[in-house]
């Protein structure tokens, strides 16, 4: 297509697959690849963002990074939906914890995604949109999370603008149920809503917000494994 390669993605049409799983961290989509994927291929490197074609299972998918925050995600999701055909993206990303239940290494699939960004005003709607998931893809990852006997919650989950704040907010969130904070969920599910496409987001739990516990930068990149599992077994 006369459209690819766009600005940030360096593919041709086609190199991509329908399906994508995204990761904030592009060695983490490199580690998907070089563990998952049968014959991986790269299809991107710029800006750094590394992205692979391959199979799984005899299916052909890609992984790619999307950076931090929302307008990372809502370039990257943008183009993929928009400019190569892509018709379901899966993010498998780290996620803060709000619920005591759900510990380190847990799973969290988003139901739907709360917001304090501004991205949906774009769309210029006379109310407030609710981002949710892709209704067939979220049964699909529960089922599968239950097939592995992995703990996993499902619900409600807070895609945050801010990583340092003056004033946060998590008790205010944590008390209308919201199980997790993360960075990029409600704008994957805008646009996929907007191009009539699918998404699903899958976190592991890498901090707690209540107890302070966390992951180091190393064990996310490279242990968030029944994450990634369960993501393939959707495509």
């Amino acid at each position: 297509m006369a459209d690819t390669p766009t600005p940030h993605i360096g593919a041709q049409y086609g190199e991509i697959a329908e399906t994508v799983l995204m990761a904030g961290d592009p060695l983490r989509a490199k580690f998907i690849a070089d563990n998952f994927l049968t014959n991986p291929v790269q299809f991107n490197e710029v800006r750094g963002m590394l992205g692979y074609t391959g199979t799984y299972g005899g299916k052909r998918v890609s992984v790619m990074g999307h950076g931090m925050g929302i307008p990372s995600i809502g370039i990257y999701s943008y183009e993929l939906y928009n400019f190569y055909g892509v018709k379901t993206i899966i993010r498998v990303g780290s996620a803060g914890s709000y619920h005591p239940d759900l510990k380190l290494g847990d799973l969290v699939i988003a139901q739907g995604a709360c917001t304090d960004s501004n991205y949906g005003a774009q769309f210029g709607l006379p109310g407030t949109f609710a981002p949710i998931a892709d209704f067939d893809l979220l049964r699909k990852a529960a089922a599968a999370c239950e097939e592995r006997g992995l703990h996993y919650m499902v619900g409600n989950i807070l895609s945050s603008d801010v990583f340092y704040s003056d004033n946060p907010q998590s008790e205010s969130w944590r008390k209308m149920g919201v199980l997790a904070v993360e960075m990029e969920a409600a704008a994957l599910y805008m646009n996929a809503a907007r191009s009539g496409k699918r998404a699903l987001v899958i976190c592991t739990i890498s901090d707690h917000i209540l107890t302070g516990e966390e992951m180091s930068a190393d064990e996310r990149r490279t242990t968030f494994t029944n994450m990634m599992e369960v993501a393939l077994s959707l495509i």
